[in-house]
C-alpha cells in the first residue's frame, strides 16, 4: 500500500504471518494503507516499546495486535500508546486459542483492547477500518460498500 500508513500490524512471531495475511489482504481491498512488524513482546521489549510508543507520530490510527498464548503483545502496546489498539488471540497448539483470548480480554482498567475471534485477522481489519471510518468519510464508504457487497452475496 502507498500513502501514510494509518494501521499498524505487529504480530508476535514469524508464525502468525499466514493468519495475519488475511488483515492484509481485506486492508489492502479496503484501500487502507499499513505497516507490519513482527516483533515479540517477551523476546523485543524495547523494540515494541518503541514502535508503540512511535506510531501515533508516524500517521498510525489503529493498531492491530496478534498474539499466541501468554498473548501480553496487545496490552503491551495498549500500555505505550493513546491509539485504540485491536487484538487478534491467535490459536495455539496447547490450547486452541482459548489462552490467547483469554490473556488479551483480560486487560487492566485503563488499559483497554478491543478484541475479535480467535485468528479473526479479517475482522480486526474491518473493525480498523471501521474506526478509521469515525472521521475518514473514503474509509466508511468502504465499509459500506463492503457490507452491500456481502448482502449482495
Amino acid at each position: 500500500m502507498t500513502g501514510t500508513p494509518l494501521v499498524g500490524i505487529v504480530m508476535g512471531s514469524a508464525s502468525d504471518r499466514a493468519v495475519m495475511a488475511e488483515c492484509e489482504s481485506q486492508l489492502e481491498a479496503l484501500g487502507v494503507p499499513f505497516e507490519t512488524l513482527v516483533a515479540s513482546a517477551h523476546r523485543q521489549p524495547d523494540r515494541v516499546h518503541e514502535w508503540a510508543a512511535s506510531s501515533a507520530d508516524r500517521g498510525v490510527k489503529v493498531i492491530i495486535a496478534a498474539a499466541g498464548k501468554a498473548a501480553h503483545l496487545g496490552g503491551v502496546v495498549a500500555a505505550c500508546t493513546p491509539l485504540p489498539v485491536i487484538t487478534v488471540p491467535m490459536k495455539t497448539g496447547d490450547l486452541g486459542g482459548l489462552d490467547s483470548l483469554l490473556s488479551m480480554v483480560q486487560m487492566p482498567t485503563g488499559v483497554p483492547v478491543a478484541c475479535v475471534a480467535i485468528n479473526g485477522a479479517k475482522n480486526a481489519a474491518i473493525l480498523a477500518t471501521q474506526i478509521l471510518g469515525t472521521s475518514m468519510p473514503q474509509y466508511r464508504d468502504a465499509i459500506v460498500a463492503y457490507k452491500r457487497q456481502m448482502a449482495e452475496g
